[in-house]
């Protein structure tokens, strides 16, 4: 009877395959589309794909884990530069169209609130828990640690004190996996000293510390150059070369010589660490 009703132990295994089999080939046809969507550059697609793929629910390998990061790193992206030039433009508008712009830059805010959460929902419930080797840990909690210094870049009132120290909780955490686990080269660890200097320069507003962090980084990384593979060699000193970027930038700030931000420098961070 057991059998006629395929419960058997045999056909129960059998059926665990087929399903394992199945969720694979769904897996690869998700990643699939995540890379054509983005030689297409349609970023939202390739974030939908990824975001399939993660919640999927197991490890992402390191293909898998950068195409999530692309994929999310251009949709927010899209929507800071956005939210960047309308508020310039209502902080220059006169009063009779300020309600317009407003509405307008509330619209994109709302936008890059929910990216923003979506990401973090991944972190939090999927991608940090199943992090195993030092080197995810330390990526997934950069990336925690970068969403909500997004969020904090258009947070106003009580909620914005709360946001940034999410951000630097994360941060921070990432850094002492990093320090303790990982070589000073790492593009990883270079990467996430880079963002987190700019979190402290921008969001945090401390130029010591930015300029403490990012010196620090750099000068352990110089001291450490004869023993960079040539695989990560130039995505290490990309970074280090961005480090030294924002600490001339920042440096002659304090010196008075004009307004500076490091953003720019922080955000092509991306680009190399991710691919390690």
């Amino acid at each position: 009877r057991g059998a006629f009703f395929g419960t058997t132990p045999e056909h129960q295994e059998r059926h665990r395959l087929t399903t394992l089999t199945e969720a694979m080939a769904d897996k690869a046809e998700l990643v699939q589309k995540a890379k054509l969507a983005e030689q297409a550059e349609r970023y939202d697609d390739m974030a939908a794909a990824m975001k399939a793929v993660t919640e999927e629910g197991s490890e992402l390998n390191n293909e898998e884990r950068n195409l999530l990061s692309v994929a999310y790193k251009n949709v927010v992206g899209a929507r800071r530069s956005s939210w960047r030039v309308v508020s310039s433009i209502e902080q220059k508008t006169d009063s009779s169209k300020t309600p317009l712009t407003k509405e307008y830059r509330e619209k994109i805010e709302t936008e890059l609130n929910d990216i923003c959460k979506e990401v973090l929902d991944l972190l939090d419930k999927h991608l940090i828990p199943k992090a195993t080797p030092a080197d995810s840990k330390v990526f997934y909690l950069k990336m925690k640690g970068d969403y909500y210094r997004y969020l904090a870049e258009v947070a106003t009132g009580d909620s914005k004190e709360a946001i940034i120290g999410s951000s630097q909780e994360a941060y921070q955490n990432a850094l002492d996996i990093s320090i303790k686990e990982m070589q000073p080269t790492h593009p990883i660890r270079l990467g996430l000293a880079l963002n987190f200097s700019v979190f402290y320069y921008e969001i945090v507003n401390s130029p010591d510390k930015a300029c403490q962090l990012a010196k620090s980084a750099f000068d352990e990384a110089i001291g450490m150059l004869d023993s960079l593979n040539s695989d990560s060699y130039k995505d290490s000193t990309l970074i280090m070369q961005l480090l030294r970027d924002n600490l001339t930038l920042w440096m002659s700030d304090a010196q008075g010589d004009g307004e500076g931000e490091g953003e720019g420098e922080a955000e092509e961070t991306e680009q190399a660490a991710e691919k390690n």
